[in-house]
């Protein structure tokens, strides 16, 4: 976390269940709840899996010095391992870590991760779309000049520009919902053959996506389109927020005085100034999302049955990106649950190009617009 830059981009809710702490409780969790499942299934003696979970729940894990010890083997789940088996003791170690391989922990806690930060990105993508729908309704009628290429075109309503947002926010925050939906559990030992666990792989396998509430699936350990998927609709999330924070940045210009913040920022220099933050960092922390999703994008092409690099790039860019695309959800509700609506703008500003106030079917469109919210 960045106590420094993540309140300001709007991350620091979804920074909260991504920091060090919050991997480490999560890899913590894949392997309790590995032990319990293997423990199930006779795979590991069911008193070791009790053990294992009593240690775990008294685990002291210095993070800098897990990091540093990381190093040697190239991911946290190997020390974090040696931890747990020197805390249960030489007879209870041999069932910590029951026929996994450190990409099954990294994968699995990762999914876990992404549903814990995924709940307060839907809350905000919700919230904005909410406040864009409120706006909507209560600007149905609400004349404004429609702007194509950067100048003046035709009338429209303020209430289907805002519908408009709502509608782009509800869909990028279903397509979200429908992934975080069907994050899924890894496990597949060495090799993706659950050879260690053999006769009773696949139930261990469904007892631990049970158990951790993610869903079970054949061992992906290198067919990483999950990945990929995810890293599209958290971009896209971030597009849907672009777009309302780049028109309220615009509306809200001296110039054109349509729209405003509740909370608008000063300026050091010049105290006349009402800058459109909100809106502003929202369009910000968007900005981040396609570039790290290409990264994660660019890191498909796994290797054989384990990558070299591309496995490792994913951990970070994936945090990056959940913190950039919750960002601009959470700065984007900022802006519209409390933006100002100036009808005496708009009609002067309709004006300068247009004697025709009539808007069409705009306010139809908007109750269709709002009667298929989901």
């Amino acid at each position: 976390m960045s106590a420094l830059f993540d309140p300001l981009f709007g991350a620091d809710r979804v920074a909260a269940r991504l920091d060090d702490a919050s991997w480490v409780a999560a890899l913590v969790a894949v392997e309790v709840t590995l032990a319990q499942a293997a423990a199930e299934h006779g795979v590991i003696p069911a008193g070791h899996a009790s053990a294992i979970a009593s240690a775990a729940s008294t685990l002291d894990v210095d993070v800098a010095e897990l990091g540093r010890a990381a190093v040697e083997g190239g991911n946290p789940v190997i020390p974090l391992v040696r931890l747990l088996r020197a805390a249960v003791g030489p007879e209870v170690g041999p069932s910590v870590h029951p026929g996994a391989t450190s990409q099954d922990v990294m994968d699995t806690a990762a999914a876990l991760l992404v549903g814990w930060a995924g709940e307060i990105l839907l809350d905000d993508l919700r919230g904005a779309a909410d406040a864009a729908a409120r706006l909507a309704a209560a600007h149905r009628d609400t004349p404004m000049i429609a702007r194509t290429l950067g100048q003046q075109a035709l009338p429209t309503t303020f209430g289907l520009v805002a519908a408009g947002w709502c509608t782009g926010l509800d869909r990028a925050r279903t397509a979200l919902a429908r992934v975080l939906a069907t994050l899924p559990v890894q496990l597949g030992g060495a090799a993706g053959t659950l050879a260690a666990l053999h006769p009773h792989g696949p139930a261990v396998a469904a007892s631990l996506a049970r158990d951790l509430r993610l869903a079970d699936a054949a061992p992906w350990h290198t067919e990483r389109t999950r990945v990929g998927e995810l890293a599209g609709v958290l971009a896209v999330a971030a597009g849907a927020c672009a777009k309302p924070a780049t028109d309220v940045v615009l509306l809200a210009g001296t110039e054109t005085g349509e729209v405003s913040e509740a909370a608008p920022g000063d300026s050091s220099s010049m105290p006349h100034k009402r800058n459109p933050i909100a809106a502003v960092t929202a369009r910000a922390a968007a900005r981040r999302a396609p570039g790290l999703a290409a990264v994660l994008l660019a890191a498909a092409d796994h290797e054989h049955q384990r990558a070299a690099g591309a496995w490792h790039t994913e951990w970070q860019t994936l945090d990056d990106l959940l913190r950039a695309t919750g960002g601009a959800a959470s700065r984007l509700r900022t802006s519209l649950e409390g933006l100002g609506v100036h009808p005496d703008r708009m009609a002067a500003n309709l004006a300068l190009t247009s004697a025709d106030t009539g808007a069409g079917h705009a306010g139809e469109l908007v109750d269709r617009l709002l009667a298929e919210r989901s």
